[in-house]
């Protein structure tokens, strides 16, 4: 077996010696010439300063970079005389405000310096209030996860005593199979038109967060598949049973995305339960939805309690569609005067019963909110949406 093992490494030395010297000699033959070709182009050694830095150390031949700008601190943009002079003029109980108020586009309209999204979630909602006409704002993360009573005090503590904030409540409350935060599959019971998950996960955090702060809190429920008379009749006794149940005291506000809620055979009823549990209806701007008119005379609007109004979504356009063709939501993309003059009409008649008024305007109604409000407030104090013009004396 050794000499086995042996034979080919004797085998592979003899070849190494037999061709090796010829081998070796065409090898040293291309070196020689090769290294003659390149002699006609000498080699440039770079000085020692010039020579490649350590991959762990700076590298000398790189400019220093410049020293990074500070950002500007976050402040309010500064609001004209006219601007002013109209929120003068709005009266005190007619509350007019965004849906949210993170969005850096709004830079020079309602914000100045640091207007990332990050900082205006953190810092923005102090200087969102000091805006002439923002006396309310839509709080739309509660939408999405319950939030504790501190995030509530956390907003109060925020803004001046006469604002006022409308809570969306969570949507576990208003849809059906959504699970709360942390929640696994199957673990919990559907929240659906739960009064007890309500009241525990959504209106007291959000009265008692705010105290007197607390303006609407929001139930709205999306597009449900009402498919027949009796599955409208059956949503409608669940929702009248859930409104009945919650704490009294809070203003209740209900928005719905099913226009056949408004059919002859059913909007009576809702109408009707409503008036019972002291709820009112938010007459909502939305595609889903027949005009403010209509749901105002189905609805059978009662014009002694207050009245709350969005301002959400273009009727000729979906929501992603209306986000990505306004964004960054800095001018009016396409302005909407029926509904403007409509959510006037209304807010001035609340007015002039003497009753409190809430307009929320989103971005994706005209695209830009706080624009929007700004033409819906002089719409509201003088009839118009253009600045009043000084009178001049005749030549």
């Amino acid at each position: 077996m050794h000499n086995m093992l042996q034979r080919p490494l004797n085998g592979f030395e003899d070849l190494h010696r037999a061709e090796w010297p010829a081998t070796n000699g065409l090898i040293l033959g291309g070196l020689a010439r090769r290294a003659e070709s390149h002699s006609r182009y000498p080699r440039v050694v770079p000085p020692d300063d010039e020579l490649t830095p350590s991959l762990f150390g700076e590298d000398p031949t790189q400019p220093e970079p410049a020293p990074r700008k500070p950002r500007e601190p976050l402040r309010a943009a500064l609001a004209s005389e006219e601007l002013r002079a109209l929120g003068a003029r709005v009266p005190s109980n007619l509350w007019l405000g965004t849906s949210s108020w993170s969005f850096p586009g709004w830079r020079s309209l309602v914000y100045e310096g640091d207007s990332r999204e990050v900082t205006l979630a953190k810092e923005g909602l102090s200087f969102y209030a000091e805006h002439p006409l923002f006396r309310s704002v839509g709080v739309d993360k509660s939408f999405y996860r319950p939030l504790p009573r501190a995030e509530f005090e956390r907003l109060a503590a925020q803004v001046p005593s006469a604002f006022r904030f409308l809570v969306k409540m969570w949507r576990g409350t208003v849809e059906r199979g959504v699970l709360g935060p942390g929640a696994m599959a199957g673990s919990a019971p559907d929240a659906f038109l739960d009064p007890r998950v309500a009241e525990v996960e959504c209106v007291r955090p959000a009265i008692e967060g705010l105290g007197e702060k607390a303006g609407p809190l929001l139930f709205q429920f999306p597009p449900m598949r009402l498919a027949g008379g009796r599955a409208h009749r059956t949503f409608l006794g669940q929702l009248g049973s859930f409104l009945s149940a919650l704490p009294k005291g809070p203003l209740y506000a209900v928005e719905l995305r099913n226009r056949t809620l408004l059919n002859p055979d059913c909007a009576p009823r809702l109408a009707g339960l409503l008036a019972e549990s002291g709820a009112v209806p938010c007459l909502t701007v939305h595609p889903t939805m027949p005009s403010l008119a209509v749901q105002a005379r189905e609805l059978r609007l009662d014009l002694t309690k207050p009245l709350v109004m969005r301002w959400m979504l273009r009727g000729n356009h979906q929501y992603a569609e209306a986000k990505d063709l306004y964004a960054p939501f800095d001018k009016l993309a396409e302005p909407d005067d029926t509904s403007r003059d409509a959510l006037a009409r209304f807010a001035r008649a609340a007015l002039a019963a003497g009753l409190g008024a809430w307009v929320i305007v989103n971005n994706k109604a005209e695209g830009s909110s706080p624009l929007s409000v700004e033409r819906l407030a002089r719409k509201i104090v003088d009839g118009s949406d253009a600045p009043e013009v000084p009178a001049t004396d005749a030549p």
